[in-house]
């Protein structure tokens, strides 16, 4: 093979350091934001907050404050304490100090004994400033596990029983239905134990009165008769409830509730009074134990309607105001090759650009919120189902940028509006065709199925084929199809299942 050199022409998109930076910043949550400014500003320290005006004015304030109580005292140990809380709270002034000091002290006179302690708790005026939700943030979570092991120690049972109890407990999942079935339990615990099946069942027994109730059963069924044995006696339709949940559930979740009044000699005010008392149980009640841990959402930009306009803002308080320090940048010198006036540089170039991503970032979210809000104006003003068809190359198109930029841009991101907050991507929807020649957005579709199925008969509920037909008429041709797969978003049942008696 000979071996040559060839000269070519050609063009290739290079990222710089600049413009990854810009489309990471671009991308990031307000969360993640915040996390990534308070690593900048920890790593370089040509970047710091930018304080306000009044926050500047107040240690000068403070100052003259402490220069006056000082020269008006006559107490040279008063003075220096004065003196030693410059920087604290703008009202603990010489009159807070207790009244009853004396002008002479003797000698072995501690002042921990006049003046109040520095462990003293804080006023209330203080504890304003406390976080309420702390301990609800910060406190460990107890799963369901660890609440019946709880209970079984309070509960006198054999060892033989205790080991039993703890291996049933450990084959509850987070509802509160075992696992496993007893018979493998048994096996599992036949190497080490020389016990029955009837022995088995027995510890489960003992285990489903604890608390919540119908925890450590079999099956729904069974789920549901143990929270009904617990209520008392004299509850209204307890008899008939447990008849109905032993015989006819199947019927029941079939809503076959002619077969169980026919079957039962029972009139539907019975059956409805019944099937009342069965609602308020709790198919899974695991679930109530394990808390959920509450994720906030920080909104990146208001809108609010102002004068009749609508008017877009960005939330100042997703991010702290930056600015380069002029005191590290002043020692900067323009010939001086040396280390550390290098690393000034480096870094103030590297500040300038962090500045300028964070400010190309507010500007591109700015731009896509208010497009978003143009475009939508109609669902601001009327609601869902006003929602007009928008895909993410209309938004492209309209400020000049890549789908990919708006992309990054909706991710993550969200607007607080007079109707809620909704991430910039709920705006966004495909569209279904109108027998007009129009188009209708799929989230105004889902929006009208619902209001259809919450207005519908519950002796008769819609099927998707009816409602369908109902949005036919409307003008809007989908699919039964189409119907199913929304009602499934919208975690609607289908028709058989939301079927209820008046």
């Amino acid at each position: 093979m000979k071996q040559s050199l060839q000269l070519k022409l050609g063009q290739q998109l290079t990222m710089t350091p600049q413009l990854q930076q810009a489309i990471k910043l671009l991308q990031l949550s307000t969360l993640d934001l915040q996390q990534e400014i308070q690593q900048v500003l920890d790593s370089n320290p040509l970047l710091e907050l930018a304080e306000d005006e009044h926050e500047q004015s107040a240690p000068v304030d403070n100052d003259q404050r402490h220069q006056e109580q000082s020269s008006s005292s006559s107490d040279g140990p008063l003075e220096n304490l004065e003196h030693s809380n410059e920087g604290g709270d703008s009202n603990n002034t010489q009159e807070d100090w207790p009244s009853n000091i004396p002008d002479e002290l003797p000698v072995d006179t501690q002042w921990d004994d006049l003046l109040p302690s520095a462990s003293a708790p804080m006023s209330n005026a203080s504890s304003d400033h406390l976080d309420p939700d702390y301990d609800s943030r910060n406190a460990s979570s107890e799963s369901l596990q660890d609440q019946l092991r709880w209970q079984l120690n309070l509960t006198r049972l054999s060892d033989i029983d205790r080991i039993i109890a703890l291996a049933i407990i450990d084959a509850t999942d987070p509802s509160g239905r075992l696992s496993l079935s007893l018979e493998d339990l048994l096996e599992s615990l036949r190497p080490e134990l020389d016990i029955e099946l009837d022995e088995v069942l027995a510890v489960l027994h003992c285990l489903q009165q604890f608390e919540p109730a119908g925890v450590c059963t079999r099956d729904l069924q069974e789920c549901l008769l143990v929270q009904l044995r617990q209520l008392p006696p004299e509850t209204p339709h307890l008899e008939l409830a447990t008849i109905i949940i032993s015989r006819y559930l199947k019927q029941v979740g079939s809503g076959d509730y002619s077969q169980i009044t026919r079957r039962l000699r029972i009139s539907e005010d019975e059956l409805k009074e019944a099937l009342g008392l069965i609602r308020t149980l709790d198919p899974n009640p695991g679930l109530s134990v394990e808390a959920d841990d509450t994720e906030y959402v920080v909104p990146d930009v208001f809108v609010s309607k102002k004068q009749s306009r609508w008017v877009v803002e960005l939330n100042p308080d997703i991010a702290p105001r930056l600015r380069i320090n002029s005191d590290y940048a002043s020692l900067i010198k323009r010939a001086d090759n040396s280390a550390d006036n290098t690393y000034l540089k480096d870094n103030l170039q590297e500040a300038r650009w962090f500045l300028k991503s964070l400010e190309s970032r507010n500007e591109t979210l700015m731009k896509v919120a208010s497009k978003i809000v143009e475009h939508q104006r109609s669902f601001f003003e009327y609601g869902e189902e006003a929602m007009k068809p928008l895909v993410l190359h209309d938004i492209a198109e309209a400020i000049e940028m890549h789908e990919s930029t708006i992309s990054r841009v909706t991710t993550r991101k969200y607007m607080h509006t007079p109707r809620g907050i909704f991430e910039l991507k709920y705006f966004f929807s495909s569209h279904v065709s109108t027998s007009s020649g129009g188009e209708c957005s799929s989230t105004a579709i889902r929006a009208l199925i619902k209001k259809l199925v919450a207005a519908e008969d519950p002796r008769k509920p819609l099927s998707d084929n009816k409602i369908a037909q109902l949005l036919e008429e409307q003008g809007i041709q989908v699919a039964r199809r189409t119907i199913a797969k929304y009602r499934d978003t919208l975690f609607i049942p289908p028709s058989n299942e939301r079927k209820r008696l008046v």
